[in-house]
């Protein structure tokens, strides 16, 4: 069943504070730490209203930041080929490997 964005917030709001309380923080404390101002904690535990900077400081402060990237998952690739666009897109470049000028100089050893 679909959920509208009322009820979303709302979830949301409940979700923050069930955290928040987990963590046996106050309001107070937490909108300390997060620097999120109290009215607007309260507001947000509240009806899960908010900005997205305040979300993103409340996330923080309640140490569930990793998962905000889950909100919006990358589309399913739509072929191998798009696959392996991707993935060279996001891979970092190796470094070339260092070539090394003229030949090294190897002392013979000396028998005594």
């Amino acid at each position: 069943m679909l959920k509208t964005a009322v009820e979303l917030l709302q979830e949301l709001g409940r979700t923050v504070r069930d955290r928040r309380i987990a963590q046996g923080l106050s309001q107070l404390e937490i909108s300390e730490r997060s620097g999120v101002p109290l009215r607007t904690w309260k507001r947000l535990e509240g009806q899960g209203e908010g900005s997205l900077r305040h979300l993103i400081q409340a996330a923080i402060a309640l140490r569930c930041e990793d998962n905000l990237a889950l909100l919006f998952p990358a589309p399913a690739a739509a072929s191998m080929d798009d696959l392996l666009a991707r993935q060279a897109a996001t891979a970092t470049p190796k470094r070339p490997m260092r070539v090394l000028r003229g030949r090294a100089r190897v002392k013979p050893r000396v028998k005594p």
